[in-house]
C-alpha cells in the first residue's frame, strides 16, 4: 500500500477484524445511548466548542448536517468552506431527510438521550485569523459527556443560534467556551455569525415544508 499515492483519495482508511481489539465487546452489542454527539467543523468561529440541543433542535441540526470541507480531507480544497449534507450523510439516505429526524427525535424522547453539538473547527476568529480547538479540549469535553459532567454544567442561551451554550467543562478553559469572547473584533463576530445563520436558513428552505413549527423555529433567529 501506497501511503504517498492520493490520485483516489487523500483520506486514506484501513478496516480490521473487531476481536483484533484487546478490549473490544464481543459480541458488539450495547444498551441505547444516554447521549448522542453531533460532530462539526465550523470554519467561522462562531460556534461554541459543544451545546447543548433540544429535540427539535436536534432535528433541525440534523437535517441541516453543517460542517465544512477542509484541506487534507477533500481533493482540491485549499481552505475551508461551509457545506451541509442532511443527516451528515446526505449521499447515502434513501429517505427524506425529515423522517430520519423524526425518528431521531422519538428514540431521545423514548429513552432520554441527550443530543450535544460539538465543535472542532476554529476559535478566537475564522480560518485565516483564528485557530483550531485543540483536540485535547475536544476530548475533554467528549468525556465530560461520557461521565455525565456535562449535564450538570451552567450554560447560557445562543442569542442568534438559539441553543444552550456550556459554560464550563473540566479541563477546558472556560474563556473558549463562549466564542463571542475570544474575538478580539467582536462587531465582526457578530457580522460572521449572522453570515452563517443566513446559510443555515438559505439551506432549510429545501425542508421546511415537511417540518413542524417547532423545528422551524429551531434554527437561527438572526
Amino acid at each position: 500500500m501506497d501511503f504517498a499515492d492520493t490520485k483516489i483519495t487523500e483520506n486514506t482508511r484501513g478496516a480490521y477484524p473487531i476481536n483484533f481489539s484487546q478490549n473490544a465487546r464481543i459480541p458488539c452489542v450495547a444498551g441505547h445511548p444516554t447521549d448522542i454527539i453531533f460532530l462539526t467543523c465550523d470554519a467561522f468561529g462562531v460556534l461554541p466548542p459543544v451545546s447543548s440541543l433540544t429535540p427539535a433542535q436536534a432535528m433541525y441540526h440534523f437535517i441541516s448536517g453543517y460542517t465544512a470541507k477542509v484541506a487534507g480531507t477533500e481533493v482540491g480544497v485549499k481552505e475551508p468552506s461551509a457545506t451541509f449534507s442532511p443527516c451528515f450523510g446526505g449521499p447515502f439516505l434513501v429517505w427524506h431527510p425529515n423522517k430520519y429526524a423524526e425518528l431521531l427525535a422519538e428514540k431521545m424522547k423514548r429513552y432520554g438521550a441527550r443530543v450535544w453539538l460539538v465543535n472542532t473547527g476554529w476559535s478566537r476568529g475564522a480560518y485565516g485569523v483564528g485557530k483550531r480547538i485543540k483536540l485535547a479540549h475536544t476530548r475533554a469535553i467528549v468525556d465530560a459527556i461520557h461521565s455525565g459532567a456535562l449535564g450538570r454544567s451552567k450554560t447560557q442561551r445562543d442569542p442568534v443560534f438559539g441553543f444552550d451554550v456550556i459554560t464550563e467543562c473540566p479541563n477546558v478553559p472556560g474563556e473558549i467556551l463562549d466564542p463571542r469572547s475570544t474575538w478580539a473584533d467582536k462587531s465582526s463576530y457578530d457580522r460572521t455569525a449572522s453570515k452563517l445563520a443566513g446559510l443555515f436558513r438559505s439551506n432549510f428552505t429545501k425542508y421546511e415544508s415537511g417540518a413542524s413549527a417547532d423545528v422551524r423555529g429551531a434554527g437561527p433567529s438572526a
